[in-house]
């Protein structure tokens, strides 16, 4: 058995690892062992569906020492005007640019793809080979990423059925009568986008949608000084609401008043958050589809018929195609301590912003010297799924906030971290400015957490 020795074992090469990785070897001379069962780095995004794209701006995505794309703003589409969003096959080309062109060449990383980790410091390559490596430190990733092109539908669908993952749209080759979409996250939403922006007419489109969703308006996470205006009113509009609420339900009322959060139908009452961001481009094409299935989530697709959890719904067989859109990317994993003796927990440290938070998990690591200190900086954002954990969000980053304004030396990194969002929106403000916004913040950030406690308390 060939044995390895390294300061640090990462399982998973994927956005968070990656983010780690590429801060710690930066700053410290550790070495790392980076683990993937993937061919190449880059995670889910090598198995995602092809006209996939980064939500928020290319500008604070993929690790903190390297620009992914090259801060143009869209002149078309439903993203004009706003900075550009990398698509799968750019990201994935920049992951594998990092990893050959920055981590390898510094003679601290080596990099097993197509390989499995057994645990205990045990991987097995792709040839059946086994490599034991005796490490200071494992670090894993707390979300188990899955889109569904990496498992069949978690419902039956009888034979006869044409069911596909959205993997497989860029690649029909005839029209549908009907395109059914099942899901109701940003897959299904991208999937809906898709087939409207390449002609299929909405009065065509089936959406079987479980659950109503609030989203970010991507309008207000824009990097650069033409925006910074627009996203510190949104920020502020933001702990407005949390003060001005009377109660938990007349909190999401005003965070839509304020434009701080959007849904597609205005008329449903959405019972899930995931961090999905959408451009009023999108909202607006979405809108446009009428023939919306809200009874639960599917359980069976027989031809001309679909089982869900509150009734039944016949669908003319005549040409029908189905896109299922229902894995739960996330998890529902508990939080749990991101520095815990010899295994590190990646888990994200600020609301919505996975990349940022491994990064600033991977400087944290690097610079201070005891896991009580470190887990003082990282406390764990649970990962959100319905509109509660908007606020629980909110609430642990405003602990990790407040703990970052105490120290120099980690708001000095801040305002030079590539991957922080309000890194790009401060540097569109004078320094007299961003100080009055830092004092803004840790003036109000203790009342703002009491609030939210409060309110959590109704739920």
């Amino acid at each position: 058995m060939r044995s390895l020795e390294a300061d640090y074992l990462v399982v998973g090469a994927g956005a968070m690892g990656m983010a780690f990785v590429d801060t710690l070897v930066g700053e410290s001379d550790a070495t790392v062992v980076m683990v993937d069962r993937n061919h190449a780095p880059g995670g889910h995004w090598t198995t995602a569906y092809p006209y996939v794209r980064l939500h928020q701006p290319s500008a604070y995505y993929g690790v903190n020492s390297r620009q992914l794309g090259s801060g143009a703003i869209d002149q078309s589409g439903p993203n004009a005007g706003f900075y550009e969003l990398a698509g799968g096959a750019e990201v994935c080309a920049y992951y594998d640019a990092v990893m050959r062109q920055q981590l390898l060449p510094t003679g601290q990383v080596t990099y097993l793809p197509m390989s499995e980790y057994l645990g205990n410091g045990r991987i097995r390559t792709l040839g059946g080979d086994d490599i034991d490596v005796a490490a200071r430190r494992t670090v894993v990733s707390h979300i188990d990423v899955v889109v569904p092109s990496m498992r069949p539908p978690a419902y039956e669908v009888a034979d006869g059925v044409e069911c596909v993952p959205p993997n497989a749209l860029p690649f029909l080759r005839r029209a549908r009568d009907r395109y059914v979409v099942v899901g109701a996250g940003k897959t299904a939403m991208d999937a809906c986008v898709f087939l409207l922006r390449h002609g299929v007419a909405p009065q065509r489109v089936t959406w079987i949608k479980p659950r109503e969703a609030w989203l970010m308006d991507r309008a207000s996470v824009q990097p650069g000084a033409r925006f910074a205006k627009r996203a510190l009113a949104d920020f502020s509009a933001q702990l407005a609401a949390v003060m001005e609420a009377t109660s938990f339900a007349d909190l999401f009322g005003r965070l839509e008043a304020k434009g701080s959060l959007l849904r597609i139908d205005e008329s449903v009452d959405p019972t899930m958050y995931r961090c999905a961001i959408v451009s009023q481009g999108e909202l607006e094409m979405l809108r446009r589809i009428d023939d919306v299935v809200r009874l639960g989530h599917v359980t069976a697709i027989a031809p001309g018929r679909v089982t869900l959890e509150g009734g039944t719904v016949d669908v003319d067989d005549w040409s029908v195609l189905y896109v299922d859109c229902t894995a739960d990317g996330l998890g529902d994993k508990a939080p749990v301590p991101v520095f815990d003796g010899d295994l590190i927990t990646l888990q994200t440290v600020r609301t919505c912003q996975p990349a940022f938070s491994a990064s600033v998990i991977g400087h944290v690591e690097a610079t201070y010297g005891d896991d009580n200190t470190r887990n003082a900086f990282c406390g764990p954002v649970p990962y959100p799924h319905v509109p509660a954990d908007w606020l629980r969000m909110m609430l642990t980053f405003n602990h990790n906030q407040m703990r970052w304004f105490t120290d120099p030396d980690m708001m000095a990194w801040l305002d030079g971290a590539r991957l922080n969002i309000l890194h790009h929106i401060t540097a569109g403000v004078s320094e007299r400015a961003r100080a009055r916004i830092i004092e803004m913040l840790g003036s109000q950030l203790h009342d703002i957490n009491h609030k939210l406690e409060a309110l959590l308390a109704e739920v």
